[in-house]
């Protein structure tokens, strides 16, 4: 069992994806027989839980980036670097364009990340014909509400894997009209799961991992994957009725409604994740400290 801190990067906010739209993820995670905190940042400035994030004891912390630039400070962005030299697993999840770019500021991490370059015309890179106000990095997967198909990279990996389907992968992800971009840069990245867009067809990264690398002094770091977009996990991708905010234009699809059972096979690879992060797990956290901080 790993405790596992699933963490937004904006302050609570009914109508926008704080971390009551994850609420199944986390339910998931739950019933997979983790210890989950679920929480918003506190306060803008320095959070209490993220600025010293390798202090509580998490063995993992799942950090959906759904901020427009000001998600993480240097102290924060510290203390997960910190989290990670120490053993922690870490998962980042951002979206389009520059959805989550505090990200950068994660070391390798960040740099699994791409985001809009404003002195490139990259116009013609944009899948997402529907909206143009949305610049790349863009990826046209599908309609939310919708399955797109995932093409799994040889040798398979172990996040990928299934026994719920005939070749043993897990073969579809949830859709979004927009997803963002990652990236396999450095001899520790590996990209493991590729999607295409419904678009152009063009084939994009949908998940990097990071694992082998070795922190300053020499110990080995943490493992850490980075997605092409929280979407993967929200409630509203895996269920329409669970509504998305207000801001959300694009028309859903119906597909994951009218046949779920593709997406409780892709629910393996949620709990994929979550047992191939433990991988150096930490020590336990003080339990009133850690009840107090979710609540804060």
């Amino acid at each position: 069992m790993s405790r596992i801190l699933l963490q937004t990067t904006i302050t609570a906010h009914p109508d926008d994806w704080d971390v009551t739209r994850f609420s199944l993820l986390a339910d998931e995670l739950r019933a997979a027989g983790h210890d989950v905190i679920a929480r918003n940042r506190a306060r803008r400035g320095d959070d209490p839980v993220l600025s010293h994030l390798d202090e509580w004891g998490f063995d993992q912390v799942w950090l959906m980036a759904v901020d427009t630039g000001d998600g993480l400070t240097d102290n924060e962005a510290e203390a997960i670097m910190r989290f990670r030299r120490g053993g922690g697993g870490v998962l980042t999840a951002r979206d389009h364009q520059d959805l989550g770019c505090c990200l950068t500021k994660l070391g390798s991490l960040g740099q699994a990340n791409a985001f809009a370059d404003p002195s490139v015309d990259q116009s013609h890179l944009c899948d997402d014909q529907d909206t143009p106000t949305i610049s790349w990095p863009n990826y046209h997967s599908g309609a939310n509400g919708e399955y797109q198909p995932v093409f799994t990279l040889a040798p398979v990996h172990p996040l990928l894997r299934t026994a719920h389907t005939t070749s043993g992968q897990i073969e579809w992800f949830p859709a979004h009209p927009h997803e963002g971009a990652v990236v396999a840069t450095g001899p520790c990245a590996t990209a493991v799961a590729e999607g295409r867009s419904s678009a152009s067809g063009r084939r994009f990264t949908l998940a990097v991992v990071l694992e082998g690398e070795m922190a300053p002094d020499g110990t080995p770091m943490g493992r850490a994957v980075a997605e092409s977009t929280f979407h993967h996990f929200a409630d509203y991708n895996w269920d329409l009725d669970c509504g998305a905010p207000s801001f959300v234009s694009e028309a859903p699809g119906t597909q994951i409604r009218q046949d779920p059972s593709r997406l409780v096979v892709f629910k393996d690879y949620v709990r994929n994740i979550a047992d191939w992060l433990h991988h150096g797990a930490r020590p336990g956290a003080d339990e009133e400290n850690l009840a107090h901080a979710s609540l804060s």
